[in-house]
C-alpha cells in the first residue's frame, strides 16, 4: 500500500510546474530549443532545463475539404491495402491442378482486391453517414504558447548564464 502511494506522490511531482531560475523568455519554441541547444552543448545536464510554454491557446489548422468523393476514395485505399495482404496471405489466383502443377489466375487476385476496395469505400461511407461530427473539412489540432521559458534549478543558475556568456563571447 506504501509503494502505491510514493508512486503517486512522484507522479504528481512530475505533474507540477517547475519552478527555478528563469535564463530568458522566447517568442517561438524554435528560439527556446536553439537556446537550450547552446546549453546542452557547453555540458549543462540536459535532464536539468525545462523549456515552459505560457498562454497556451490551441490552433487548429484547417487541411483540406471533407466530402463524400474523398471519404469513398480514402475508404477505397485502405480496402484496397487490406484486399492485397489478405490475397497473398490466403493465395489468391494461385491455383494447383491435379497433376499438382501450380497455375497463376490474376483475375482471382484482382477480385479479391477489388471486392476489398469496394468494401472498405462501403464501410467508410457508411461511417461517415453514423458520425455525429458532420464536419465538411480536415483539420489538425496542435497547442501553442505564446512565449517560451527556459528553466533550470536555482543551484545550477550560475553554471548555465557562464556557459550562454561564453557562448555569446564565442559566436
Amino acid at each position: 500500500m506504501s509503494d502505491a502511494r510514493s508512486s503517486s506522490k512522484k507522479n504528481n511531482a512530475a505533474l507540477s510546474i517547475p519552478r527555478g531560475h528563469s535564463l530568458g523568455e522566447f517568442r517561438t519554441h524554435t528560439e527556446a530549443t536553439e537556446f537550450v541547444n547552446r546549453l546542452v552543448a557547453g555540458d549543462f545536464k540536459a535532464n536539468k532545463v525545462t523549456i515552459l510554454g505560457h498562454d497556451l491557446v490551441m490552433v487548429e489548422k484547417v487541411r483540406s475539404r471533407l466530402g463524400y468523393g474523398r471519404v469513398a476514395a480514402s475508404g477505397a485505399i485502405t480496402g484496397f491495402w487490406l484486399g492485397l495482404i489478405f490475397a497473398l496471405l490466403i493465395g489468391a489466383g494461385f491455383d494447383v491442378g491435379a497433376d499438382g502443377e501450380i497455375n497463376y489466375v490474376p483475375q482471382e487476385f484482382l477480385a479479391v482486391v477489388v471486392i476489398a476496395a469496394g468494401v472498405g469505400m462501403l464501410v467508410n461511407i457508411l461511417r461517415f453517414l453514423a458520425s455525429k461530427n458532420k464536419r465538411g473539412f480536415l483539420s489538425s489540432q496542435m497547442p501553442v504558447a505564446a512565449r517560451y521559458e527556459v528553466i533550470v534549478p536555482e543551484e545550477d543558475a550560475a553554471k548555465a548564464m557562464q556557459i550562454i556568456n561564453m557562448a555569446r563571447e564565442l559566436g
